[in-house]
Parts: C-alpha cells; structure tokens; sequence
C-alpha cells in the first residue's frame, strides 16, 4: 500500500478538488464573490472553456486528446519510475495527475473548469484557479526542483568519481 502513495496523493486532488467545485457551483451563480481576506483573498465563481488564463477557449476536444495523453504518459512514467527511491518525483507526479484528472472530469462533463480562487496584487488580479490547478503548477515545481537536486547530485558524483579515478602509475 505504501508503494502506491503517489496515487493516494493524486486521489486526494481530485476529490479535494471535486468537492470545492461542486460547492462552488452549487452555492455561487458565476460571478458571485465572497471576500475572505479583504481584496486580497476572494472566492469568485467562474467558468473557464480554455486553457490555463483562458487561453485557447472553446478547444474541449483539443484538451481532452491532450489530457488524455498527459495523464497516460504521468501513469506510465510513475510506473516506470516507482522503485527509483525519488520520493519527491513521484510525489509530485502524484499531485499533477489528481489536478489534472480534476480539471479533465470538468471538462469531459460539462465543458468548462470551475474556478473560484481569486488573489490580488496591489491593482494586479491574478487570474481564478482552482484546487486542481494549485496541484498541477505545485507539482511541476516539484518536478524542477527533483530535476536541479539531481542534476547537482549527479555532478558531485561525477567529479568524486573523476577525483578517485585519477591514479598514479
């Protein structure tokens, strides 16, 4: 059981996420808005037909072929990779599989992503997102993060390795 932990963490997104959109949606009309931390922090009810930002709007089947390749390569590279002792990697594959099985089931179903999570900047409004959103761009971070430690690990290792391989005759 403790094998499969990047699947609980996935499972986790996606029903964290289910369960704050269909609160939104059934709660809110879109463009309703709750303040909970002044301006800063708003719940806002939104749809959104594209793509992160809105870009692409109107695209479903594009996103649908592409999140269904997405989501087959994540299952495939955790599978390939789940011995790899890479807690982190796996993890946040986890977290980008849930988000984007999340936002997949909004759009296979109803055509647009729910969004209500609302940030501003001084006068800047950072676009609406979601939880599943929040695991994707969270996940990716990880995933950067994974990839610089181990290309700096791999480099310690290749110079100690270069150090020792260095002998006298």
């Amino acid at each position: 059981m403790k094998t499969y932990y990047y699947y609980w963490i996935a499972l986790l997104v996606f029903i964290v996420d289910w369960i704050t959109k269909k609160v939104i949606a059934t709660n809110l009309q879109i463009g309703d808005k709750i303040s909970v931390i002044g301006n800063f922090f708003v719940i806002t009810s939104h749809r959104n037909k594209g793509a992160a930002f809105g870009i692409l709007e109107g695209q479903r089947i594009f996103f649908l072929i592409i999140t269904v390749i997405v989501v087959a390569g994540i299952i495939w590279y955790i599978y390939v990779n789940r011995k790899s002792g890479k807690p982190m990697l796996l993890s946040a594959l986890g977290l980008v599989l849930g988000g984007a099985v999340g936002n997949f089931l909004d759009r296979a179903l109803y055509g647009e992503v729910v969004d209500f999570l609302q940030f501003t900047f001084g006068s800047y409004i950072f676009p609406i997102f979601n939880v599943a959103d929040s695991a994707i761009v969270c996940g990716v971070g990880l995933i950067l993060l994974d990839t610089i430690l181990s290309m700096k690990e791999d480099s310690k290792k290749e110079k100690e390795g270069n150090d020792g391989s260095e002998q006298s005759v």
